[in-house]
C-alpha cells in the first residue's frame, strides 16, 4: 500500500511588503498565525514549527518576488532592526549588537531577509521555494 502525503502550500508575495513590520503582517496573514509575528526572530522560529497556525508536519512556502524582498529587507532594513534591538537590550549585550550594526553598515553579515530564510530552512519539514 502506498500512502501519499500532500503538504499545505503557503504563498507569500514579496512585492506586498517593504519593511520587517510589513513582512510580519504578511506572514501572519498568509500563515494564519494564532498570534501575530511582530518581527522577533525567535518567535518566528516558534511560529513556523507548528501549533500556531502552521501544520505540525511541515509545509511548502512559496515566496514570490523574493528578489524584491531580498532588496527591501537588505542592509537598510537590517540597520533599522539592529538599531532598535540595541536600544532595548541588556547592557552586557550592547557590544554584541554594535558589532552587528558596524558590519551591516559595511554591508557585511546577514540581512533581515537572510535571517528569515535561515529560520525557514532550519526546519527539515519546511520546503522553501524562492521565486
Amino acid at each position: 500500500m502506498t500512502t501519499s502525503t500532500t503538504k499545505k502550500i503557503y504563498v507569500v508575495d514579496g512585492s506586498r511588503f517593504s519593511t520587517l513590520a510589513e513582512a510580519g503582517a504578511e506572514f501572519t496573514q498568509v500563515f494564519g498565525f494564532t498570534m501575530p509575528w511582530n518581527g522577533n526572530f525567535d518567535d518566528f522560529n516558534d511560529l513556523v514549527t507548528g501549533g500556531f497556525g502552521t501544520p505540525d508536519d511541515g509545509f511548502i512556502l512559496i515566496w514570490r518576488h523574493s528578489d524584491i524582498s531580498r532588496q527591501r529587507l537588505g542592509y537598510g532594513e537590517t540597520l533599522l532592526w539592529l538599531e532598535e534591538r540595541v536600544q532595548h537590550c541588556r547592557a552586557c549585550s550592547v557590544a554584541h549588537w554594535q558589532k552587528k550594526i558596524d558590519a551591516a553598515r559595511r554591508q557585511e553579515g546577514d540581512t533581515v531577509f537572510d535571517t528569515i530564510v535561515y529560520f525557514i530552512r532550519h526546519h527539515a519539514d519546511i520546503e522553501l521555494r524562492l521565486e
